[in-house]
């Protein structure tokens, strides 16, 4: 009897939150490009804002949605100037990205995904829609792992903390 107590309340208990708080090692180590096209590893982009809060936008130029998010992006960057905005690319180029950059006036740091989707870093935060919203708290933790709009409460209150 005391088994199956023990093995229902763990059943039930680790649906709770199932959102990770930190970062796989191959996600941290998965290398990114700059737009002077020097590879990074994601640690390295982390390890820059340590202390901060930092909104990570996972985009694309070709993605209707994160175009249309985007006026929210900048509501939100207007509102919070104290948050690094760290914007991941799944542009299918390099020229693409930097257009998209240009075109739609996308301000804060920018990083490509050479691997796409097929990347440690896109396997762990399990890329199935972009946009995609996260934000990581001062102290380094994910305090919201998924939000795709950039005006979604859950992401508002993530910056609030």
């Amino acid at each position: 009897m005391n088994y199956l107590l023990v093995l229902l309340i763990s059943i039930f208990s680790c649906n709770i939150d199932k959102a990770p708080k930190h970062f796989s090692e191959g996600a941290l180590n998965d290398t990114f490009t700059t737009l002077q096209g020097e590879s990074i590893d994601f640690k390295t982009i982390l390890e820059k804002h340590k202390g901060k809060t930092i909104v990570i936008d996972i985009w694309a130029s070709w993605c209707r949605d994160c175009i249309i998010g985007m006026p929210k992006v900048k509501e939100l960057q207007s509102k919070h100037k104290d948050v690094v905005f760290v914007f991941l690319s799944l542009d299918r180029g390099v020229v693409a990205w930097k257009r998209g950059i240009e075109k739609y006036k996308v301000k804060g740091e920018h990083y490509y995904m050479p691997s796409g989707k097929k990347c440690p870093f896109a396997d762990f935060v399990k890329i199935d829609w972009i946009p995609r919203y996260m934000v990581i708290n001062k102290a380094g933790k994910i305090e919201l792992f998924n939000a795709i709009k950039a005006d979604d409460n859950k992401l508002v209150k993530a910056l609030k903390k």
